[in-house]
Parts: structure tokens; sequence; C-alpha cells
């Protein structure tokens, strides 16, 4: 099960969102929590509560509607920001002109689920551990070897 939160329209360039949210992609959601909150970017803050937010969600599902979460064993699955629509601004220049700037919006989003570990239900891995076999050595290479002077030339 996926549990996602989505911001839209903040004030913040992609480029720089995604700088900070390719730290927490396949954290879990507590050692991305405390690496937000330590991390000394602008974005951290809202990345922080939107992360919140996707784990509220999952508490939701859990406890409203029945379906069974465990919260501890949530990690980032993705985490990415995409372009919103940009804002044409106007700068004065020298000599009464003007410079025309554009200030970026990002959508950000968050996705999370539940890893799985081996031996829930009773299951392990599904693919049986096996011995590698070793892989036959090469043969080097033969070597040609030289030619030989031809004998009617060596009598003369």
């Amino acid at each position: 099960m996926e549990f996602t939160a989505k911001a839209k329209y903040m004030r913040v360039s992609p480029q720089k969102a995604r700088l900070v949210l390719d730290m927490i992609k396949g954290r879990r959601v507590e050692d991305a929590l405390n690496m937000l909150e330590f991390t000394n970017k602008r974005v951290a803050p809202a990345v922080h509560k939107l992360l919140r937010s996707a784990i509220e969600n999952a508490n939701y599902l859990s406890n409203e509607k029945g379906m069974d979460v465990d919260i501890d064993r949530l990690f980032v699955k993705q985490a990415i920001a995409n372009e919103g629509p940009r804002m044409k601004r106007i700068r004065p220049a020298p000599m009464g002109r003007a410079y025309r700037y554009q200030r970026r919006i990002a959508h950000m989003e968050i996705v999370l689920t539940e890893k799985l570990t081996a031996g829930v239900n009773g299951q392990g891995s599904a693919a049986p551990a096996r011995a590698k076999a070793k892989a036959p050595a090469k043969k080097a290479a033969a070597r040609k070897a030289p030619a030989k002077k031809s004998t009617a030339k060596a009598k003369k």
C-alpha cells in the first residue's frame, strides 16, 4: 500500500527542492524526519511538513479505515519535485531598460510504502539459497609460433 502527500505551488525552484528530496529517498521515515530537522536549507521545513502529512495519511488509513499499516516500517519510496507555473517579473535596468526574469514554483510529492521484511507471515525469501557455481576459468589465448625462415634462402 502506498501513501502520498502533495504540496503544490511552493515558492522554491524545483532544482533546490530536489537537493533536499534526494537526501531522504529510500530512507525510513524516522531517519528522514531527523535528517530534515537538521538540514540547513530553506526548503527543508516545507519538506518536513509534507513528510509529516504523508505519515498522517498512513496513520489515518491505519486507524479509521481498518487497514493494517505499521508506521514504524514505512520508508520513502518516491520523492519528486516537478516544475509549476513560472511568475514573470521585471527588474529595472540602467538607461530606462528592463530585465525580465522568472520566479520558479515547485510541485512536490512524497510517496511512502511499507518495507517488507523476510519471514513475514512465516514465509522466508522467495528464492531458495543456492551455492553459486564457480564459472570455468578461461583458457589463455594460444600464441602464434614465429614463422620459420625458408630453408631455400638459408642455403644460398
